[in-house]
């Protein structure tokens, strides 16, 4: 089971978010944000690290060359995945770079929220890291829902085609993978009322 790495303020309840796409992670983690939670946003965070200014983008710069940057400076995204797509250290070294000043920003939010006795604090992350999650979760949850359900999802968000939502859950962890780190599995199969019960009933249980 998950250990929480950093003291916890005996009010405050640190709970990770993790699953695949299209299982409704952010649905849940909007939920609990509806019910008081204090939410921090891993991919939002991912994004922020990037920005033109920031010592990780700088570091990206260094290891992969000026021409991951646009013209206004800012990263290339596309540019960049092309250059580690099918290359697997390439791959390790851009996610060794953006993780660590993801890890060190979460925990930065973290630190804050406890100081603020924030009585249930939110890390919703879509890659449960060791360090920036796992380390500072009291529990995790993994939200996981039927594959074919989840194409669809992804289908109606995203404008994908069916080939391309099922290469997107595949470039991810396998969902045994999610469960094997979780204390409790939220399924989502049915609709958004019977998950907000779900997740009510969950949290309610953990505050008890």
């Amino acid at each position: 089971m998950v250990k929480a790495g950093m003291r916890q303020n005996n009010s405050s309840l640190v709970l990770g978010i993790t699953g695949g796409i299209g299982s409704g992670k952010s649905t849940v983690s909007g939920i609990l944000a509806e019910m008081g939670a204090a939410v921090i946003d891993a991919d939002m965070i991912s994004r922020q690290v990037v920005m033109p200014g920031e010592k990780a983008l700088e570091e990206l710069t260094e290891a992969f060359g000026r021409n991951i940057l646009d013209e206004s400076g800012q990263l290339d995204r596309k540019g960049l995945a092309r250059i580690v797509f099918d290359n697997s250290e390439k791959l390790l070294e851009l996610n060794a770079i953006v993780h660590k000043y993801v890890a060190q920003r979460i925990k930065d939010n973290v630190k804050e929220q406890l100081s603020k006795k924030t009585k249930i604090i939110v890390i919703d992350a879509p890659i449960p890291i060791k360090t920036g999650f796992l380390d500072l979760c009291q529990k995790v949850w993994t939200v996981a829902a039927d594959k074919e359900l989840r194409i669809k999802r992804i289908m109606e968000r995203n404008g994908m085609t069916y080939e391309e939502a099922v290469s997107r859950i595949n470039s991810q962890l396998k969902e045994q993978e999610y469960i094997k780190i979780a204390h409790t599995v939220i399924y989502n199969n049915h609709d958004y009322s019977h998950l907000r019960e779900e997740v009510k009933s969950q949290l309610n249980g953990l505050l008890r």
